[in-house]
Order: structure tokens, then sequence, then C-alpha cells
């Protein structure tokens, strides 16, 4: 009786995003031991490579082949043999090619394992002091200033920090816009070249930032990082809210104490208090 063939796994292995020494031991073993590399750009990787000593076969995985080839590199891991997934730099399938490979393997039940390591986004992050406690990535901003203008109304009013990637010929046109559509003043940072040379992290506002790189031309790799938007100060008080929604509205107490509460970012059941005491006010007067 034939034995079943046991499958191979995929690593997901993490390279570094500008200093070399950035590669984890874990890492390096790994791309020896594995049957084959799949790499975005085999020419980049080869420097990578040649610089550890890896011998290891590198094949081409990119974004416009990655459907096609995901059929062979599916087919060797079915073999038995594990393969090992590299991004140019930082995390593979983040932004990068290689996320299409990792669906088509957890569907046909071939193990994926995670090698970390390198990864612009959280070294952005965990530098740029801004509030870390909630954040979003949503990779790059469309190219085009309409398209890209309508992305960033979305965080006219978001409450968490916010990770965007961005080409540098395109940061002067993304800083325009982002002034135009979230304001001169939304603090914002951008981190440059991160772990290279001429690492650059500037914090400041979305004007002065604009200023900043109007200076000269803008190199390397751009993580720009958006502030949480801040709440605007209510225009009237609390018991102004009150009067305001019980003259406008037919709301019942309750609904009228939830949305002032809202609004002054107050616990309902203290504005419900503040309401009862104004409707007891009220049947005095009468």
């Amino acid at each position: 009786m034939t034995e079943p063939v046991t499958t191979g796994t995929l690593y997901v292995v993490a390279t570094p995003i500008g200093n070399l020494e950035d590669i984890t031991m874990r890492a390096l073993r790994i791309l020896k031991e594995v049957s084959m590399v799949a790499a975005e750009d085999t020419r980049h990787s080869r420097k990578l490579f040649n610089h550890f000593g890896i011998t290891t076969s590198l094949t081409s995985c990119f974004e416009h082949n990655e459907a096609q080839k995901g059929d062979y590199l599916l087919g060797l891991l079915q073999q038995g043999k594990s393969l090992a997934l590299i991004s140019d730099a930082g995390t593979p399938a983040i932004s990068d090619p290689g996320s299409l490979l990792v669906q088509r393997c957890r569907e046909a039940g071939v193990n994926v394992s995670p090698v970390p390591g390198a990864s612009a986004c959280i070294s952005a992050l965990s530098t740029a002091g801004l509030p870390t406690e909630r954040f979003c990535f949503d990779g790059f901003l469309p190219p085009k200033t309409q398209a890209r203008r309508r992305a960033l109304e979305r965080y006219l009013e978001e409450a968490r920090t916010t990770v965007l990637y961005e080409a540098p010929h395109r940061l002067l046109a993304c800083l325009c816009d982002l002034c135009e559509v979230l304001g001169n003043d939304r603090q914002i940072a951008v981190a440059r070249e991160l772990t290279k040379l001429h690492e650059e992290m500037f914090r400041g506002s979305a004007a002065e930032a604009l200023e900043h790189f109007s200076q000269g031309r803008v190199r390397g790799e751009i993580v720009l990082l958006l502030a949480p938007a801040q709440k605007q100060a209510p225009q009237e008080t609390v018991v102004e809210a009150i009067e305001r929604l019980r003259a406008e509205t037919d709301l019942p107490m309750k609904a009228i104490a939830k949305q002032v509460a809202k609004l002054h970012d107050l616990s309902g059941s203290d504005v419900y208090k503040i309401v009862l005491n104004l409707k007891e006010q009220d049947s005095v007067t009468d």
C-alpha cells in the first residue's frame, strides 16, 4: 500500500527593509533548508542571498505572475517539498505579493508558517510617537487625485492612528490633498528610509510636512501615519443641547439623554438625571 505524501510547508519569511542585520537567525536557516524560495524579484533577492551565502534556488512570484506561478508552487508543496515566500523587503503578503498563494495553500490544506521579522508598518508605528493602542493599516492610497481625496475623506473622523504607504514621487501631491481634505493642522508622521543610512521620521502638522518635503527631491520608501482625528468641542452646553432637542423633536427623554451624552462624551445616566431635573423645574414653573 502506497503511503500518502505529507505536504510540505510554505514559510512566509520576513526579510530586512533596509539594514541587512535585521534578518533573524531562523529566517536564515529556513531560507537555506527549503527546496526553493519564491521571491518578488529574484535579482533583488539574489543580493540578500549572496550576502548571507544562501544557495537555495530562487523563482519569481510577483503581482503579474502570482496566479499562474501558484499552480506550480502549490504542486511542489503537495509533493512534500517545503518552500519559502519572500518579498523585496519586509513581510510578504502585506501590500506585497504572496496573499493569493497563502490563500490557495490554506484552501488546499497545506501548512503555512510565519517566520516573523521586519515590517515597515509596525516599525514606523512603534517609533512615530502617535497613539498605538488602536490603529488601522490601509496600504497604498490611490495614485489619482480625485480617488485619493475620496479615500482621505474616510479619515475625517477616524479615532485610530492610520498607517499608509506612499511612493516618494507622489508624497507631495498626497500631502497637498491631505491638507485640503483633513486640514492643515492634522497631525501626521512621515517615515522615510527606515533602518537605512538616511532614515528620517518627520512629526508635525500636514502643512508643516508639506513645507518640509517641498525643500528637495523626496527619496526612499515612505510610511505615512495620520494621528486620530480630534473631537470637536460641542458648540452648546449640555443643558442647551437638551433644551434644543426637546423643542425640535418628539424624542422621549431617554433618547434625548443618549444623544446629548454622545455629543458631550458623558455618561448617559448622568445626562438623564439632568433631563429629569429640567423636567421637574418645568413642572414647578407650570
